[in-house]
């Protein structure tokens, strides 16, 4: 998978992934041999991810009360068929592991928007560099919780090099996570919130700054 890239003006430093080959499906033997990220994916419903055919659902970014960014995705996971409508525009593209230039643009933005909407599962399915587990104060929160780091520090992508702390409790679904940018001059935290269970993949719905006056948000998700 490819680092993802925030295309809007806001974006630009949120989210990465490395560019490589998902492992969809991809499982452990025993509980006693299952990493803290496998745990974590498992925790969201990674385990009904093979049974899914189509997935549906919009991006959505507010900003204070303006809403910035609306972008409809419909993805058939089996083939990597991915269809894009941004107001009265519709794209179709097939990702594969060399990416046309004209498809380029529409590849980013369904980057970011796919890891936003399925990040634990990428914990697994990416060859992200995954810390020890630690236990810490949560930065919104201040609660104090379990956190993994979960680094792509390889070159190549979108925007290589980003790191996202990602916190969690006992039952191992995420609630908090801060984006740490590769140059190492931004940090950005928002929550994990609003879980829906949609065909046995739990969504986190929300994502919210600090403040209140940021949130990533998604609507009209439909799992077949």
């Amino acid at each position: 998978m490819k680092k993802l890239l925030l295309v809007t003006f806001l974006f630009s430093a949120f989210i990465s992934c490395k560019n490589n080959e998902t492992k969809i499906g991809q499982e452990v033997d025993t509980e006693a041999e299952k990493s803290i990220e496998q745990q974590i994916a498992e925790a969201h419903g990674l385990n009904n991810f093979e049974e899914v055919k189509e997935i549906q659902f919009t991006f959505n970014v507010k900003v204070g009360d303006s809403l910035r960014t609306s972008r409809e995705w419909t993805w058939k996971p089996k083939t990597d068929e991915i269809r894009l409508t941004e107001g009265d525009i519709s794209r179709t593209y097939t990702k594969t592991g060399d990416i046309a230039e004209e498809d380029k643009d529409i590849d980013q933005k369904f980057i970011n928007d796919s890891y936003w909407f399925l990040f634990p599962f990428q914990m697994v399915w990416s060859d992200a560099e995954i810390s020890e587990e630690k236990t810490g104060l949560a930065p919104i929160s201040k609660k104090e919780m379990k956190y993994l780091e979960v680094s792509y520090k390889g070159e190549g992508g979108y925007t290589p090099g980003d790191t996202y702390v990602v916190y969690y409790e006992d039952d191992y679904l995420l609630e908090e996570w801060i984006y740490k940018s590769a140059d190492g001059q931004r940090e950005m935290p928002t929550t994990w919130e609003d879980f829906e269970d949609f065909q046995g993949l739990k969504i986190s719905k929300s994502h919210k700054s600090p403040d209140g006056s940021f949130e990533l948000f998604f609507t009209d998700i439909v799992v077949k």
